[in-house]
């Protein structure tokens, strides 16, 4: 396990300051004890607010659901999907705004500080045989517009638009995807902690019973009913068991910040869990998980890939559909103003209305090789949905025989700790009475360990395959 870097979100607590004003009064005596009045009150408000703050440790006593629904709104990946959602539905009425009127205005106002000037024949003023030089405009010109124009018809407008609601869907799709793989992962982060905690007690209890081991081993080795290695060894075994000790204290706060970080707290954040492992498999009805039917259209990942159908083939209809004419109307307003004096111009209006109509006509096969790639991408995607509606049978499948053997194997497990138990008293009672040595207790001690292990490890995946099944199922 490697958590990533943890973005800080303390709880905070605010404070609500009310201050009422207090009229004046010709008194001073009155008035000084009225100041001092409040100045206790504002400090008995400051510090019961100082005290609020100090009092609460911005710890998390969590279950297993509210563990989940915390991490719904506040992991990162989750908020992402969000943000895709929203940024979605902007694109959305984007693509729906190009099929609607389009206004535009615009206007200008220019000063003439040098007119152009150029050369005319002198026969339009009297003069044959010269280049008589003329200035045209006038110093100050304006001008204003406003036009209007409407698509009327764009046939891969209007499936556009259509693509961008079903990519809008796929967003949301993909946001429930990743609700749902964070409450699994977060599941799979409480298990964890909850099983190496439970690890964390089994080598406890072990080092105690070895420690009074140890002890009745030096008092027989004193006594001379024992030898120095008897002592030798059971001191190795404490070191031993206390080594693995400290390897899972370290398990158990790695596994702690992986649980910060799908639930988005700080790295410093207390996290208590408010639930045992008892009381989570306890609630586990193999019989009710196994005959829960499995519809696979109800499925995310079946979901998903549904939608990418749909916008693969509006993509073949977008392709086919460019190849119709586009026709749209338009309106345009204009006046101009003209004169050597900007506060006396002439002004003269024009306006304008029409339609404009494109029609493709040869494009050298580019747009028979567009269609046939979109149709190309179409049989991609319904193949790769077929694959994925063989997958989620036959995962459903796998997973309730996993959840099988691993119930099967859980029990198992469960009793071999009761032999082992009896096993190990019964082998550190014979070594007490000098009836068997260090090293068949060492054993016995080892396959003790071995059982608790193997218990802890078939709850855990009894705990896991669960919940892969109950995923599959939506049961989350």
């Amino acid at each position: 396990m490697n958590p990533s870097c943890f973005t800080k979100n303390k709880n905070s607590h605010e404070q609500n300051q009310h201050a009422s004003s207090i009229r004046p009064v010709k008194n001073n005596f009155v008035r000084m004890k009225q100041k001092e009045i409040f100045s206790v009150l504002f400090l008995v408000l400051l510090t019961a607010g100082v005290i609020s703050a100090q009092t609460s440790s911005g710890d998390l006593t969590l279950s297993l659901k509210e563990a989940q629904e915390y991490a719904i709104v506040n992991n990162k990946m989750v908020i992402s999907a969000k943000m895709d959602v929203e940024a979605s539905r902007m694109a959305l009425w984007e693509t729906i705004s190009n099929a609607l009127p389009q206004i535009n205005a615009s206007g200008s106002f220019t000063d003439n500080l040098k007119l152009m000037t150029t050369l005319l024949p002198g026969d339009f003023f009297g003069r044959p045989g010269e280049k008589v030089p003329v200035t045209f405009g006038s110093q100050f010109n304006s001008g204003a517009s406003v036009s209007a124009s409407l698509l009327l018809f764009n046939a891969p407008l209007y499936i556009g638009i259509e693509t961008t609601k079903l990519a809008q869907k796929l967003s949301s799709e993909s946001l429930a995807k990743s609700e749902l793989d964070t409450r699994e992962s977060v599941s799979s982060a409480y298990f964890l902690i909850l099983v190496s905690e439970k690890s964390l007690q089994i080598l406890d209890g072990n080092i105690a019973n070895l420690n009074e081991t140890l002890k009745s081993t030096k008092v027989m080795f004193s006594a001379g009913m024992a030898e120095a290695t008897d002592v030798d060894q059971m001191v190795s075994n404490v070191t031993m068991v206390e080594n693995s000790r400290s390897s899972m204290q370290r398990t158990i706060e790695l596994n702690y910040n992986l649980l910060r970080f799908q639930l988005g707290v700080a790295a410093d954040t207390k996290i208590i869990l408010s639930e045992t492992l008892e009381s989570l498999t306890s609630q586990i009805n193999i019989e009710a998980l196994l005959s829960q039917e499995f519809d696979q259209k109800q499925n995310v990942n079946y979901r998903i890939i549904e939608n990418q159908e749909q916008m693969s083939a509006l993509a073949v209809k977008s392709q086919k559909a460019s190849v119709l004419p586009t026709l749209s109307g338009f309106y345009n307003y204009a006046t101009n103003g003209m004169g050597d004096k900007a506060a006396d111009l002439r002004w003269f209006p024009n306006s304008m209305a029409g339609f404009q109509v494109s029609i493709p006509i040869f494009a050298s096969g580019q747009r028979y090789s567009s269609i046939r790639k979109a149709q190309i991408n179409l049989e991609k995607t319904r193949t790769t949905k077929a694959m994925v509606s063989d997958q989620l049978l036959l995962q459903e499948k796998q997973l309730r025989y996993n959840l099988v053997n691993a119930n099967l194997n859980y029990k198992s497990q469960k009793d071999n700790i009761d032999v082992a138990k009896r096993v190990y008293a019964s082998m550190e009672n014979k070594f007490r009475q000098g009836m068997a040595s260090s090293l068949d207790l060492t054993q016995a001690n080892s396959l003790y360990l071995q059982a608790e292990n193997n218990y802890v490890s078939a709850l855990m995946n009894l705990l896991q395959t669960k919940l892969a099944l109950d995923k599959l199922l939506n049961n989350m």
